[in-house]
């Protein structure tokens, strides 16, 4: 195998920062040749993005105010899995705390990396029906205001168009729905 083409070796890792939803390591990886690099990884343990339909021809979307864009966005409910948990179980879970509503199916529809250039994050999209008021309500995160919507699916995508939902994991998933991805079989009843 040729230098260019060789996968580098781990050679010191130390942790840079490690928080509540993420850490950032700092490797040295050899490259081959005698070459040596610094690559700065954002560890992710993984999230799923919710697409909760209550009919097929409606979403409910979130605004939510991103600090690190400094703005309000409106994009698909989403949320980090706990250490552990399954990424169906997350689904319902975040779609009952984000939304108000618990699914009765939820239907993985596809894994997606969002910045593989510095982030091993992985996305796990589901659609999100037979949605239902829960017995016992749940409470959402603290450090969350959110404002859930439904639309139609058409308006959702009016907003695209005008540059008022600029989230690419809503963008996608609205892709996914529509794609036909979501009407394979093997949807997982809750």
């Amino acid at each position: 195998m040729s230098a260019r083409r060789s996968i580098p070796r781990l050679r010191r890792r130390r942790v840079a920062f490690a928080g509540r939803i993420f850490r950032v390591e700092r490797d040295t990886v050899s490259l081959g040749r005698g070459r040596t690099a610094t690559m700065d990884v954002v560890r992710h343990r993984g999230s799923v993005v919710l697409i909760p339909q209550p009919s097929r021809d409606r979403v409910i979307l979130i605004r939510q105010y991103r600090y690190a864009i400094s703005r309000w966005i409106w994009e698909l409910p989403a949320g980090s899995l706990e250490p552990g948990e399954r990424p169906a179980a997350a689904a319902q879970r975040e779609c009952e705390e984000e939304i108000g509503l618990r699914p009765g199916t939820v239907r993985r529809l596809g894994m997606f990396y969002p910045t593989p250039g510095f982030c091993d994050e992985r996305m796990i999209f589901f659609r999100c029906t037979d949605l239902r008021r829960p017995a016992h309500p749940t409470a959402g995160d603290a450090d969350e205001q959110i404002e859930p919507r439904a639309m139609s699916v058409a308006h959702a995508w009016r907003l695209v168009a005008r540059g008022e939902i600029i989230d690419m994991k809503t963008v996608l998933g609205l892709t996914l729905m529509e794609s036909g991805r979501g009407k394979r079989p093997g949807a997982r009843r809750a």
